[in-house]
Order: structure tokens, then sequence, then C-alpha cells
């Protein structure tokens, strides 16, 4: 775990099985698998303040997966009968890898749901990409839905996390979507502390304005994450929390889903326990979806603040 994990919860989340005070430490199965995401790669067009990440032009800790990769896995996943519906994509910036179009379409062709997340920004809006995104419109409708990262409404807060004009060719991108019908929804932040419900009424009157048809209301459309600042302490997730939160582990987004990174320099991709953790070698869970079917312990601050606490998921 890294120095700042240990520097905020300093004793925490050092032994897998066990709490600092010596308390089962709590764990999920994977009970409902429901998403597969293939991380992209960690290029991205911009450099974000708080990216959990650390996505840049620059960081290429995972690199691009490639569409053979995706096929033996989507492959796999037919064979392990999982169950899932949706296949996520993720980044950095999924566009900026050449073979997302094609990867969408090999899994949109097997039947799944598909959502790419992305910034909407120059990568998406390279022509060769549109024209890939309006055939897959046409060939698979909304089956297919761009989530787009707006963190915020206002223009000035959205920029001190993306960067000056961020926010015009954010929106400049989800106006094209818009005008061809390609679904989407959003994902905000609550990194300015904004009372949900003035946050979502805030979003709605953006959507109106601009013609976006975004319930800013419904949270599978609007997505508001938690923040996951590692310097901030957080509880251990025991296995007395679940009765005392009313939560289940059936609620955690390990218990429903995995990702698939690929690593530099690595011989071949792997599958680890969720998006929020592509770099912790605790959490890398082997390379094969059968290896990846063991449980997951919730020996991480995300954990606790994200998932359990948080209530957060990163699928649809």
């Amino acid at each position: 775990m890294d120095q700042t994990v240990n520097r905020a919860n300093r004793g925490k989340f050092e032994d897998r099985k066990v709490t600092a005070k010596g308390e089962l430490r709590a764990s999920v199965r994977l009970s409902a698998p429901q998403t597969l995401w293939f991380n992209t790669g960690t290029l991205c067009n911009i450099t974000c303040a708080h990216c959990y990440i650390e996505s840049s032009p620059t960081n290429d800790r995972l690199e691009y997966i490639t569409g053979a990769e995706v096929a033996a896995f989507l492959d796999e996943l037919e064979e392990r009968k999982w169950g899932v519906t949706e296949i996520g994509f993720t980044g950095g910036e999924p566009f900026m890898n050449p073979e997302m179009i094609d990867m969408a379409r090999d899994a949109l062709g097997r039947g799944y749901n598909v959502l790419i997340l992305t910034n909407a920004m120059q990568p998406m809006q390279r022509p060769s990409v549109k024209s890939g995104l309006l055939a897959l419109k046409e060939d698979f409708g909304d089956r297919l839905v761009l989530r787009v990262s707006l963190d915020h409404p206002d223009r000035e807060l959205h920029e001190e996390e993306r960067g000056s004009g961020s926010y015009k060719r954010t929106l400049q991108g989800m106006d094209w979507l818009a005008r061809n019908g390609i679904r989407m929804t959003v994902a905000g932040r609550s990194l300015w502390h904004d009372e949900e419900a003035d946050l979502r009424a805030a979003f709605a009157r953006l959507f109106a304005a601009r013609g976006y048809p975004i319930d800013a209301a419904d949270p599978s459309q609007c997505v508001i994450f938690p923040e996951m600042d590692e310097n901030v302490e957080v509880p251990e997730i025991t296995t007395a929390c679940w009765g005392i939160l009313g939560k289940s582990p059936e609620s955690v987004m390990c218990a429903s889903s995995r990702m698939v990174v690929k690593r530099k320099g690595a011989p071949r991709a792997s599958v680890v326990a969720c998006t929020l953790l592509p770099y912790a070698p605790e959490f890398d869970l082997g390379e094969t979806l059968a290896e990846a079917e063991s449980e997951v312990y919730l020996n991480h601050p995300h954990c606790a603040k994200f998932c359990v606490l948080g209530g957060a998921s990163c699928s649809a």
C-alpha cells in the first residue's frame, strides 16, 4: 500500500484478513456478475487534478489493451457462464486507444450492452471515431452508452479539475452526441461538497438548456461519485459492519464486476478486483476469469469510502 494511505490510516489495511483492531475483515464474493470492465490504457489527453488512476498524456503504466486480448476474455466470459450483461470500457481516455471502436463492436455483436467512459473531448471528436460511433449507433442503438465526465455543471469548477477550455470542449462533444441520438449519461463529482439536491438541480438546468435527454434526478443517468481522498482517515470494514450499516456484501461493486488491465511490460493482461484499484498488487486476481472468481477482502480505504460507505458503483 502506498505511503499516503499509511500516513492517513497508520496501522490499518495491512493484514489481508484482519483489521488493526484484530477483527475479521469483511470480504465479498463474486455473487452476481453484471459487468466486465476493460481498462483501455492509462494515457489520456488531459491531466486532472484529482484522477484516482493518475491518467495523463504521459502515464502508460497500463498499456493499450488490444482487440485480440478483449476477445479472448469475452470468449472465456461465455465459457464461464457468468451471466454478465454489460461490458464497460474505461481509461485513461478510451478513445485514445486505436481499437476502441472495434472492441465495442465485438462486445455489442455478442449481445452485451456497452458502456464507455469518456471526457467527450478531442479523442472522441476525431472524424474516424465519430463515424465509428455513428455506425455502432446505427447497428446497435441504445445498447451503446457513453458516460461523459462532467465534474460539475459550473464551468469554473469543472475547469478547476480538468483545465482551461475543457468545459467548452466537453460540451461540444456532448452536443454532437445529442444531435446524433447516441445515448449518453453523465458522471459528476462531490469534490466541492454541494448538497446533492442542489447539484442535481444545477445539472438539470444545464441539460434542459442544451437539450440533453438526461434525467439529472436519476442516479443511473447522472452519477455523482464520492471522493477518494487517501489523506483522510476511514474506518476498516469488518464482518460485523454489514449488520451495523444495514448493508450486504452483494451491494458492493466487487460482488458484481471485475476489470481487465494490461500492465506495461507484462506478457499478458490480468484481472483485478475492481476499477478503482488497477495498480494494487493485492487486488490482482490472476490472468484468467476463473482465477478472478475468488473472494475479495476489503483491504483498502477505497473499499470503505467509495463502495461501502459511499454506496457507489462504476457500472450502469
